[in-house]
């Protein structure tokens, strides 16, 4: 599955978050740490709704970029 990432600069870090996996959060001191731990926390917590027996939600954000002048 994939999943859409939301990734912010939080001086002087990083934050990142999963639209479709609330609570789904990480954060890191570079861009390339916290793509890391967002990836380590979906898998977590993909874990975690298996082992309590509840449903994998389906992917449904959508990410497009905006460019505005």
């Amino acid at each position: 599955m994939r999943y859409a990432v939301v990734i912010e600069r939080a001086d002087p870090n990083f934050s990142a978050y999963v639209p479709d996996l609330p609570g789904c959060i990480a954060t890191g001191s570079t861009l390339a740490e916290t793509e890391m731990e967002i990836r380590e926390a979906i898998a977590f917590h993909l874990e975690g709704l298996r082992s309590d027996g509840l449903a994998i939600p389906d992917p449904q954000a959508t990410v497009i970029a905006v460019e505005v002048a």
